[in-house]
């Protein structure tokens, strides 16, 4: 087994209609891995097409899709894809994967919507620049995700953690572990 830091291949934000959002795919020509990713606009697109046809209901977080592991998270009127090989550690994609989107609705305070996305591009790359860089995971911390990204305010330069985000993470975890349970 050849070991790697290149562990994501494809970071994908599509609409539920099926349509890309932001797109940013790693390993190019020349790269550690021999240049096997994804290259063209149309291989890109079919992958995504195909990859949208089987995830678009949500339910599911995991799935072996065309020889790629993709790890997916919906969210409102969005799906958040982290794509790497077929035999990669899905805990670690997994856990890149709620890491930025953690990140992301601290930044867009819990508003993260196709709207709020496009209106705050800005922030959506910065955030994904500094969770993987080359394919490279490179952060798992969302706090520290957020506060390495945020708009330095007027009052401070650090985001505030109070009652309200300490919620939304305890109602996160409270939902996790009933789906756990349901599984069960």
């Amino acid at each position: 087994m050849n070991y790697s830091l290149y562990t994501i291949d494809a970071f994908l934000i599509m609409d539920t209609d099926g349509h890309r959002v932001l797109a940013k795919y790693y390993h190019p020509p020349g790269h550690p891995d021999g240049g096997k990713g994804l290259q063209t606009l149309k291989e890109q697109r079919a992958f995504e097409k195909g990859l949208f046809a089987k995830t678009r209901k949500p339910g599911g977080d995991i799935i072996l899709f065309d020889g790629h592991l993709a790890v997916y998270k919906h969210s409102l009127d969005l799906i958040f894809y982290v794509i790497g090989g077929a035999s990669e550690n899905e805990l670690m994609l997994q856990s890149a994967l709620i890491a930025y989107s953690d990140a992301l609705s601290m930044l867009l305070r819990n508003q993260v919507e196709k709207r709020g996305v496009l209106e705050n591009l800005d922030l959506v790359l910065l955030c994904l620049d500094e969770t993987i860089d080359d394919g490279i995971i490179v952060e798992t911390d969302s706090a520290a995700i957020a506060s390495r990204v945020s708009r330095p305010r007027a009052d401070t330069t650090e985001i505030v953690i109070n009652e309200q985000t300490l919620l939304s993470a305890y109602q996160t975890v409270k939902e996790r572990v009933a789906q756990q349970i349901g599984k069960l």
